[in-house]
């Protein structure tokens, strides 16, 4: 991602702010490397049912919806938003060495609720220096925040070794390591001073949802928040499951990284990919998929299978989002396009916070036939895709141009 054209850098940059930034985009990804896949394992080992994890997993979701935007409302006003980085990675530490000694459901339930809230505006914020770096100096978005994927790689590959060895007693020890990174490397990230523009975290505290008026760009961001919810299942119980089917924790870090991998390399190869193919384009296969993906994933599919089915990640998370960002920029007028990427996080955030908290009882009244339900929620969302494309103004072919944004 580059900066936008006639952009007139002012002032020199900080000193090493590609590298300074890498590193912060590493810190929160070495904490999500190992609190996405095994954090659940973690919860199971205290005995806990179904329904307690799914709600224990899916109540985070909630207040981050509510805590990110405030946050970075108040990170868009105050002297540096990276005061906000060093504030939020030292509360998310204090809740994880408090969460050492909790061993059941509320305790838990209360101090991983409030590790959501002040944890939730980290990487927001992070993405939010990154970008200013970019619109200033032309710096190169991809070249920071591919670091962090490569962070969540190492951090997976990591827990799943560590998990082989300690079980799930390793999740919270390595979560407190990772959040040890996030206050150093807040202290290291790049002071840039108060931003030119909101950040696209903070419009929901700031400002209404402008383009509410344009019924394509809100089915558009229903359907898509509604594929990617359609992962909540996943992400609370493929851990779990793949541990019941005798998976080892190496294999299922294994498994998790695949999935990232994949990820990165399509966003590699975006750029030549949009020559070739059109953004509705991209967000309707990545929609196909996702609906492909969970019927198919209730199988005995082997080691094998599974790590194919993880490389459709590509499709069902990262051709979806850069389908959809493209689309912004395409139907958003810039004035608007923080109202509607904050939008675009509370529909992510409540959609997936819902089918999060309902995964506890699919999968403790069906097991893994439950992810047939998150099928249905990826052809929900593919059908309001489909109609938004539909309903887009002046629709000329698959993925034609459009009326100006507006």
């Amino acid at each position: 991602m580059n900066a936008p054209h006639g952009m007139v850098a002012i002032g020199a940059p900080p000193r090493h702010f590609v590298l300074r930034t890498a590193i912060v985009f590493c810190a929160p990804m070495l904490v999500n490397g190992i609190a996405l896949p095994f954090f659940p394992i973690w919860l199971s080992s205290l005995s806990m049912t179904d329904w307690e994890i799914g709600m224990v997993l899916a109540v985070p979701l909630v207040v981050r919806v509510i805590s990110a935007p405030i946050a970075g409302a108040i990170a868009d006003r105050i002297g540096d938003r990276a005061s906000v980085l060093v504030w939020s990675g030292a509360m998310s530490l204090a809740t994880a060495v408090a969460l050492l000694f909790a061993e059941n459901f509320w305790p838990v339930l209360l101090l991983y609720t409030l590790q959501g809230i002040v944890y939730a505006p980290y990487l927001p914020i992070t993405d939010a220096i990154a970008l200013s770096g970019v619109r200033r100096w032309n710096f190169d978005y991809s070249s920071m925040r591919f670091w962090g994927s490569v962070a969540f790689i190492v951090a997976t590959m990591a827990g799943g070794w560590l998990a082989g060895i300690f079980g799930g007693a390793m999740v919270l020890p390595a979560m407190t390591v990772g959040f040890v990174s996030t206050v150093i490397a807040a202290f290291i990230a790049p002071r840039i001073g108060k931003p030119r523009r909101p950040s696209p975290i903070s419009a929901l505290a700031v400002a209404p949802a402008a383009p509410a008026r344009q019924l394509d760009v809100q089915l558009m961001l229903v359907g898509a928040a509604l594929v990617n919810a359609s992962h909540g299942m996943f992400y609370a119980f493929a851990a779990i499951l793949w541990g019941a089917e005798g998976f080892s924790g190496t294999t299922i870090g294994l498994l998790f990284s695949v999935g990232v991998a994949a990820e990165i390399v399509f966003f590699v190869f975006a750029a030549r990919m949009r020559r070739h193919f059109s953004l509705w384009a991209m967000i309707i296969t990545g929609c196909f998929f996702a609906v492909l993906r969970w019927i198919v994933f209730p199988h005995d599919l082997g080691f094998s299978g599974y790590m194919v089915l993880q490389c459709l990640h590509a499709l069902t998370y990262a051709s979806i989002h850069v389908g959809v960002q493209g689309r912004i920029v395409e139907r958003v007028a810039e004035q608007k396009e923080a109202s509607t990427q904050g939008l675009y996080f509370f529909y992510n955030g409540i959609l997936m916070a819902l089918t999060t908290f309902l995964s506890g009882y699919l999968y403790a009244w069906y097991g893994i036939a439950g992810f047939y339900a998150m099928s249905v929620v990826a052809a929900l969302g593919c059908a309001l895709v489909l109609a938004a494309r539909a309903v887009q103004p002046q629709r000329l072919a698959f993925g034609g141009k459009t009326s100006e944004p507006s």
